[in-house]
């Protein structure tokens, strides 16, 4: 079964969707107990949930495990430009993509299972995670909640290693509740009781509040940013510290001051789940750290050649109004260290707060230019998104398309070479990624 049929039946599937968006972990219950029940079979598990720097912690504790010499498995979710990055097996010096016909045929026996019954795509890619990972050996398994946590299709895991909640912020609201505190409480649902906890850095103390509650509640052993383990800058190094000591670490290869707490909250999450961590494995992963389409510098490609001679291209699928945040922080680090004019190009989709996404980016980014996101039905018009970045307090004009928006630059632009952010979506992230000709591997 070749990857175009996996695609076939993928679109098959969609047509299956319940009408509405129904929550719940019925039907991926259901369809586990006529596979065997195959997420009773996991190797270890390591479940991550939260808002934003679920794949960053993903990224990193895969890279500690490795570099440890351990065999891990990882789902992330959702993909940029293949089905197939959403898995990726463990192999003897590193982990690697699912093969097409593997992940062809998985698909085929869970299509098979379902028996035409109501499911979600998700539901059906969770199943053929459980599969995948219950039959190729391992050491570990990451797997990442792809929306809230306690009705996710993932949140079937009886007894995880631990359960990691990175930064809770306003996203999915229609779902998940539009207060902070009730989308805390449901990314919280992926905590079992008596299994350990790791909290990552919060924002917000109301949220902070409602984990640490959850996690007494259940009796679960809790291990809390900034109060069990933490972590910081100093003299351009990582310091990382908890009650074993101290560790004298590289930054991590993933820019931002955000990456330093996601790779403590990685740490702590790997050691919580029992694994040891060697100080030399420990310098080897943030090195070697790599984690597509979020703050990736796009040295080379078909899309960077019709940049501004010289210019400095990051992109980056974060798309709410705390993603904006970091990344905004994050730019604003490397222009402290390296000024250059940073022009913004944006496309986002229309559940995403648009306007406050920007918001974060007022006094830093010169320009805007909006395009649409022509692989989502969600996409936001290019007119319509810039004048959400009007309304922020930037300037911007409509493109349409991100080639078209780094010729006009190219045309344009008399001045130093420039630094230029793409980002809003996700979306927009992997349709980028598939034009410049570097897609995740």
């Amino acid at each position: 079964m070749t990857t175009l049929a996996a695609d076939r039946e993928i679109e098959a599937l969609m047509a299956l969707h319940p009408k509405g968006f129904d929550l719940s972990l019925d039907r991926i219950t259901r369809l586990l107990e006529r596979l065997g029940n195959p997420q009773d079979l996991l190797p270890p598990v390591i479940h991550i949930a939260g808002t934003n720097g679920k794949g960053s912690c993903a990224a990193f504790a895969r890279a500690l495990l490795e570099a440890s010499g351990r065999l891990v498995h990882v789902h992330t979710s959702p993909h940029l430009v293949s089905w197939h990055e959403r898995y990726r097996l463990a192999a003897e010096g590193g982990g690697r993509l699912v093969d097409d016909d593997i992940f062809a045929e998985a698909i085929a026996r869970v299509a098979k299972a379902n028996d035409g019954q109501k499911i979600t795509v998700f539901e059906i890619l969770t199943a053929v995670t459980f599969i995948l990972f219950s039959e190729h050996p391992a050491e570990a398994a990451i797997i990442e909640v792809g929306l809230g946590g306690r009705f996710d299709a993932t949140n079937v895991v009886e007894r995880p290693a631990v359960s990691v909640i990175m930064p809770v912020s306003m996203d999915h609201e229609a779902y998940l509740g539009d207060r902070v505190e009730l989308i805390a409480a449901e990314k919280a649902g992926i905590m079992k009781r008596g299994c350990p906890v790791v909290i990552g850095s919060q924002e917000s103390e109301t949220a902070l509040q409602v984990l640490i509650e959850t996690a007494e509640r259940l009796e679960c052993p809790t291990f809390v940013y900034g109060q069990d383990f933490l972590a910081f800058e100093e003299n351009g190094r990582m310091v990382y510290q908890d009650e074993d000591g101290l560790m004298d670490l590289p930054l991590p290869r993933l820019p931002g001051r955000h990456q330093v707490a996601n790779a403590a909250a990685a740490i702590a999450a790997v050691k919580a789940a029992g694994f040891e961590i060697s100080h030399r494995a420990a310098e080897k992963a943030m090195t070697n750290v790599a984690w597509p389409g979020r703050m990736q510098k796009l040295a080379q490609g078909r899309l960077a050649d019709l940049a501004p001679r010289g210019a400095d291209i990051w992109l980056d699928g974060g798309h709410n109004p705390g993603a904006g945040v970091v990344v905004a922080e994050a730019l604003a680090e490397q222009e402290e260290k390296n000024p250059r004019p940073l022009f913004l190009i944006s496309g986002m989709i229309n559940t995403k707060d648009q306007s406050g996404y920007f918001r974060a980016f007022k006094g830093l980014v010169r320009h805007v230019y909006t395009v649409p996101v022509n692989t989502s039905d969600a996409g936001v018009p290019n007119d319509e998104l810039a004048i959400r970045a009007t309304e922020a307090g930037l300037t911007a004009e409509p493109m349409s398309s991100v080639a078209n928006a780094l010729m006009l630059l190219r045309d344009t632009w008399d001045g130093p070479p420039p630094r230029i952010l793409i980002g809003g979506s996700l979306y927009l992230a992997g349709a980028v990624l598939d034009e410049n000709g570097t897609p995740p591997t």
